[in-house]
């Protein structure tokens, strides 16, 4: 069983930044692919970006190309999602979620309880 926890959401102006951070209980993280998602209201949970198990694969949806930023410290078991230029449109539930495989293949196998963004105009 994997346990992931992320913190870092909030309350933020339009424009501005956040800085999502996933913390793994997985002994063996450095070997397997996360991603950050999102599910706003009334929304299907979407893909916002993927990293490959040593970090040098990412995957960004079109919305956040050049806004947001994934990367992840393995010695540290922690993936982060670096947000900027947010807009109201990103207002959505982030959950960070856990791959069984290097690549982000498939439904990732486990997810974080979610944590709350939203930006105000």
């Amino acid at each position: 069983q994997v346990q992931l926890v992320e913190s870092g959401g909030g309350l933020v102006q339009a424009g501005g930044s956040l800085r999502l951070s996933c913390a793994a209980s997985r002994r063996s993280f450095g070997s397997y692919a996360m991603g950050w998602f999102r599910q706003a209201p009334g929304k299907e949970r979407e893909s916002v970006a993927t990293i490959s198990w040593s970090g040098g694969t990412t995957y960004y949806a079109d919305s956040v190309k050049g806004r947001f930023t994934i990367s992840r410290d393995n010695a540290k078991n922690t993936v982060y999602l670096q947000m900027n230029s947010l807009k109201p449109e990103d207002t959505a539930v982030y959950y960070c979620a856990a791959y069984t495989t290097t690549q982000p293949i498939g439904v990732p196998e486990y997810w974080g309880q979610g944590t709350q963004v939203t930006v105000s105009s």
